[in-house]
């Protein structure tokens, strides 16, 4: 996660309910089977990254 950051990016990862994916957390998103690029995409919608950095 190089966009927020090595500790934020794992924070980010572990604590932010991500609302798309049904309010799980992007680590929680991951075990579950959702593809880690999908997650990525969530992350940078809900975070304003801009498109051409996904």
């Amino acid at each position: 996660m190089d966009e927020f950051g090595g500790m934020q990016g794992d924070s980010i990862l572990v604590d932010h309910v991500i609302t798309s994916l049904n309010g799980l957390t992007g680590a929680q998103a991951i075990e579950a089977g959702v593809d880690p690029r999908e997650v990525w995409r969530a992350l940078c919608r809900e975070f304003d990254v801009p498109r051409s950095r996904w």
